[in-house]
């Protein structure tokens, strides 16, 4: 898939995800593209969107799943929303590099 969900910013990169809560495992289910044609990735995450219990249960997620302090991480829109983007905080270029090698296995 042509395009990339991760945007390097002035203090590290955004990353555009689409949220499903409430499914029956925490994963993330690669990448696609919207009738936009902007590329998000497609994470799940079992906890339900009340209180941000799945924003913080997506932060965990990706903190994991990219080996990143989970202080690193907010949610920088679409807090309620299904669409979000993700804010990863340090070196852009480094990020840049990392997460994009990182979503090759889901081309």
């Amino acid at each position: 898939m042509a395009g990339t969900p991760f945007s390097e910013t002035a203090d590290g990169v955004v990353v555009a995800v689409r949220l499903t809560p409430k499914s029956s495992a925490n994963a993330i289910r690669g990448a696609s593209r919207d009738a936009g044609g902007a590329v998000h990735l497609k994470a799940v995450v079992t906890a339900a969107p009340e209180g941000g219990k799945a924003n913080a249960a997506l932060l965990k997620l990706l903190a994991k799943t990219w080996k990143l302090p989970k202080t690193s991480l907010t949610v920088a829109s679409g807090a309620t929303s299904r669409r979000k983007v993700v804010h990863v905080a340090g070196d852009p270029a480094a990020l840049h590099g990392m997460l994009k090698e990182w979503g090759r296995s889901f081309e």
